[in-house]
């Protein structure tokens, strides 16, 4: 397979050259008016942030989007799934509020919010997965599947779970429903190094599903009722809660892959990238810490794996931000990543989505 193109802006700007100038010449450049856009329902795929995380994409970047996909003639939405763990996108009424509370609104964006999986996150469709390792029919929400075209607009970040969240996890993880959340999940159960766990209860309060529980001061999991979200991993205080042994993350990352298979399968999709604010969790925590290295850029590609590759490897250039998580890491895995998070492996959902022929990990960098 050919090199894919993936275009990238950097962070500098000028009186007459802002950011938000320089994102709509890269989206230009990189050929989004390739695609028909007239009169067709456009999914912007963007995470709009846990109420309480500051590193969320500005939703000033959503709307240099949306006002491209109208001056194309198309019908643009934001949106999201609703999420697995208790929190403040758990429903799409909380969903939208936490939305809004973090400036996406039509007045700010030029769209609407819809959350694609419904009120109570129920509301999918069945997609079947040809080729699927692991999933044999996605659990995707409704309205992401009722689009003509698919947008994601990434905040490039690390994760706890599946190492980064770029293309492939805002569309795989996002765009399923909470029953989809529930089976790509599955596989992944921490566990409690009681030796560490000092019986805070915050593992308690974050999970939905009653799973941990403190008996004589110390934290159990109770893996039938586990889904594997791993919120209780990030929440943990003293890294007591930790990741099973068994590779589970990595089925994780693959069910990633095929869920991504599903939401662009036969139809147009473009995906945006800004490796900004790169926090080493996801932004579904309500805090977020010091970025890991420094802000890098924008970039954008039809192909997310090419793109996904791109970013990571533009963050593995990077210098360590000093009192970061990374800062006090050992860096012995010569991957910002995997010395983040050492029990997670991000190549395996680059390596399948490959496999089931959503791009190509060799790309073209092409500077703007």
């Amino acid at each position: 397979m050919a090199a894919s193109k993936v275009y990238y802006t950097n962070m500098r700007s000028s009186f007459n050259n802002s950011l938000l100038q320089k994102l709509e010449r890269l989206i230009k450049k990189a050929g989004i008016e390739n695609i028909d856009f007239n009169g067709k329902f456009t999914a912007i795929k963007i995470h709009f942030g846990e109420p309480g995380n500051l590193a969320f994409l500005r939703p000033n970047y959503a709307a240099v989007v949306a006002s491209i996909v109208k001056e194309l003639g198309g019908k643009p939405f934001l949106t999201d799934c609703n999420t697995l763990y208790v929190g403040g996108r758990k429903n799409a009424l909380d969903h939208i509020d936490a939305a809004y509370q973090n400036g996406f609104s039509p007045l700010t964006t030029g769209c609407h919010v819809i959350i694609a999986d419904g009120l109570k996150g129920t509301d999918e469709v069945l997609v079947p997965v040809e080729n699927g390792e692991y999933v044999k029919e996605a659990k995707i929400g409704r309205a992401v599947m009722d689009a003509d075209i698919i947008i994601s607009l990434n905040h490039f970040k690390g994760h706890e779970c599946t190492g980064f969240g770029g293309a492939l996890k805002n569309l795989g993880m996002g765009c399923g429903s909470r029953a989809g959340k529930m089976e790509m999940h599955s596989a992944g159960k921490p566990e409690i190094n009681t030796e560490y766990c000092i019986g805070c209860g915050r593992c308690v309060k974050i999970c939905a599903h009653d799973a941990p529980s403190i008996t004589k001061a110390k934290a159990a999991i109770n893996q039938d009722k586990c889904v594997g979200c791993g919120r209780c991993i990030g929440v943990c205080p003293k890294d007591a809660v930790m990741a099973a042994g068994d590779e589970s993350f990595d089925i994780l990352n693959k069910k990633i892959a095929e869920y991504t298979w599903a939401v662009i399968h036969n139809r147009p999709h473009f995906h945006i990238s800004l490796v900004v604010d790169v926090s080493p969790y996801c932004d579904c925590h309500a805090e977020n810490d010091v970025p890991i290295v420094p802000d890098v850029g924008m970039f954008a590609s039809f192909d997310p794996v090419a793109l996904d590759m791109a970013c990571a490897d533009a963050v593995n250039r990077q210098p360590v931000m000093k009192g970061s998580v990374l800062d006090e890491r050992e860096h012995t895995h010569h991957d910002h990543f995997t010395d983040v998070a050492p029990e997670t492996n991000w190549r395996v959902a680059i390596e399948h989505a490959m496999k089931m022929g959503l791009g190509c990990s060799e790309y073209e960098l092409i500077e703007l």
